[in-house]
């Protein structure tokens, strides 16, 4: 299915659903990293030291673990007409606390509440799930992702010459809180221009709410396993908060948490079970069934994929300022070309999902991203700089293509659940990054490329387990009766 047919230039039709979902995306994705690029004058204004920006940057991400879990079921029950707006909203509020901030304990607090608007991703994926038939919906969620995740490298380009404008030490805090204005205005524009389906199309809903739905005494097991990396994430980020980390928490608080995060893993799955305990009973008839293992693949080919661009992102321009001694300025410069692949790259893997199959894309893909690690784990300062840098943007294009090509088959598991399937694979993408990046702080980077070319001759083991989408999915309509959607 080719860009054209699309018609990317129109504006109606599911053309401006699409425009409109990736726009609000771009939106969250700037104020998700709206505090980056303004980093120096934060810390300049509030005279923080460098343990407490890095304990900033973990916090950014911490939320957004159970909020895409959350999200998504709330997506799937709700709809992402309400949703969006509700989150864009709800962030502008969070976003003007962050740009009032006088202390770091207030700008800590604010920034952890943030990481909410990072399960923004989930709500469009479900919008455009609905919008798109199967031999499009890659394309169409590589553009909106691409697109916008391009969100986050707009932010450093602009956000420093708004705060510029401004002037003053409170320069970055008009920049901040001009975000902050821009998603709760967006807010009332995609809810008055969106509907969560086309007219007269039905919108899938779970039939109950607490978990996700599976359909075997074995995908329950292995739903609950797959919960367990999310909780260790977590406690990871506790850890690092810790007296034995950066000592933002105490040590009786990370305690807590600990405990806590235990408490809440089986509450949990109680709730799983709750929803799920008719499997026990009474088999599901093989139409209404589908195979999780579909989803635990998806979720590590994110970890893999976006779990390592979250992390090398965040390290990409020291690793060249301290491997080639050149300016911090230079070294961002460098370093932006990984996050500007985005624009293209992710729609390419869609496209190329759409056209060649799901499974060899991915499979391509994950082998590309493993070779481009374990190459950028080669660079020293020997290389020549254009050389690194190519090598930097090959890899690069195999890791968000890898993103583009997961999200081509999350909407074909199980249309009711798209949003949870979509929720559970952007979490474990959060969950690889806090595993690299503390990787990171641990050894040196050669290392840390290395541990993600391991990672991803894991996940392309896994990735051969997963069933080409094809056939149809059956889905229940309001009075019962069962309509077929094509998958392939």
């Amino acid at each position: 299915m080719s860009a054209q047919k699309l018609k990317l230039l129109s504006f109606s039709g599911n053309t401006k659903i699409l425009h409109l979902s990736w726009m609000a995306f771009f939106i969250s994705f700037v104020v998700w990293f709206n505090h980056a690029p303004l980093l120096i004058s934060i810390q300049e204004t509030l005279n923080l030291t460098s343990q407490q920006v890095k304990t900033i940057l973990i916090l950014n991400v911490a939320l957004t673990i159970p909020a895409r879990i959350v999200v998504g079921m709330l997506v799937d029950k709700y709809g992402p007409k309400i949703m969006f707006p509700l989150l864009l909203g709800i962030s502008s509020f969070i976003c003007f606390f962050f740009a009032l901030a006088d202390t770091f304990e207030q700008l800590a607090a604010a920034r952890f509440m943030l990481g909410f608007v990072g399960a923004g991703f989930v709500i469009g994926i479900r919008m455009i799930s609905e919008w798109y038939p199967a031999k499009q919906v890659g394309l169409a969620e590589g553009i909106y992702g691409g697109w916008g995740n391009f969100g986050s490298a707009a932010a450093a380009m602009t956000l420093p010459t708004v705060a510029l404008m401004f002037g003053g030490d409170d320069g970055w805090r008009y920049a901040i809180a001009s975000t902050g204005a821009i998603a709760l205005v967006y807010a009332f524009i995609y809810y008055n221009s969106v509907s969560d389906t086309p007219k007269g199309s039905t919108y899938f809903k779970p039939k109950k709410s607490g978990g996700m739905e599976v359909t075997s005494k074995g995908d329950f097991f292995l739903y609950l396993a797959m919960n367990i990396p999310l909780y260790a994430a977590l406690a990871l980020l506790t850890w690092k908060l810790s007296p034995s980390g950066v000592s933002l928490l105490s040590a009786g608080i990370a305690q807590a948490i600990y405990i806590g995060l235990g408490v809440l893993y089986f509450y949990q799955a109680y709730h799983i079970y709750q929803v799920n305990k008719s499997i026990f009973t009474t088999p599901v008839p093989e139409i209404h069934r589908y195979k999780f293992k579909q989803v635990a693949v998806l979720n590590l080919a994110y970890l893999a994929t976006f779990g390592s661009e979250l992390a090398v992102v965040s390290m990409l321009p020291l690793f060249f300022h301290d491997t080639f001694n050149i300016s911090a300025v230079q070294a961002g410069l460098l370093a932006s070309g990984f996050a500007f692949m985005n624009l293209v790259s992710r729609p390419v893997g869609g496209l190329f999902s759409d056209r060649w199959g799901r499974k060899r894309t991915l499979t391509i893909c994950i082998t590309g991203l493993a070779i481009g690690y374990l190459i950028m784990s080669q660079i020293t300062a020997e290389w020549a700089i254009v050389f690194a840098v190519l090598a930097t943007m090959a890899c690069s294009f195999f890791v968000q293509a890898g993103e583009g090509a997961v999200f081509a088959v999350v909407p074909l598991v199980q249309r009711r659940l798209t949003g949870q399937v979509a929720g559970m694979a952007g979490a474990y993408g959060n969950v690889g990054a806090v595993t690299f990046l503390t990787v990171l702080s641990l050894v040196s980077a050669q290392t840390f490329f290395l541990v993600i070319a391991a990672t991803a001759v894991v996940t392309l083991i896994a990735v051969q387990f997963m069933d080409e989408p094809k056939g149809q999915m059956a889905e229940v309509l309001p009075d019962g009766t069962v309509q077929m959607i094509d998958v392939h």
